[in-house]
Order: structure tokens, then sequence, then C-alpha cells
């Protein structure tokens, strides 16, 4: 039975794009919620509102998480290697 990474890269190159602009997107807005709990955090805690700053800490390390979970599926560079037929080390 292949895994995951030996069946992504065997697959079209238009399916492997559209994967990969797919989680670039999903990881950008899981950026854009942290930068924007960050703010949201920063200001309740100068206002002294910890438990809210505490929460959205807590948000922010499970997106935080969830983005490096992602960064699994994103599939591997491709490398065009010329392969010489008269070298037999290859």
């Amino acid at each position: 039975m292949n895994n995951f990474k030996e069946v992504q890269n065997s697959a079209n190159n238009n399916k492997i794009n559209t994967l990969m602009s797919a989680i670039i997107v999903v990881l950008i807005l899981i950026l854009t919620l942290q930068v924007w709990m960050m703010y949201g955090a920063l200001n309740n805690a100068l206002d002294d509102n910890e438990a809210f700053a505490w929460a959205t800490f807590g948000g922010s390390v499970f997106l935080f998480f969830s983005a490096v979970f992602l960064l699994r599926y994103l599939p591997e560079p491709r490398t065009n290697k010329v392969i010489d037929p008269n070298n037999k080390y290859e």
C-alpha cells in the first residue's frame, strides 16, 4: 500500500497545483486569523482583561498547530532531472 506522499507526487500537475493553491489559501487565512487574534489579545491585555487575552492565546496556539499540520500536505517540489541513458551509475 502506498503512502500519501508517494501518491501525491505521482499525481497530475494540475491536481498538484490545485491542492497546493488551496493549502496556501487556507494557511493565509489561518495567519490572518492569528494576527487578528493577537491584535485583540494585546488590546484586552492592556485593558486588564486577561481572561480574553489568554483565551485568544490558546486559540492562536491551536491555529499554529493546525497550520503546521497542514504543511504536511504540501507537495514536494518537482525536479526535472535529465537522466543520461549512457551513464550506468545513475
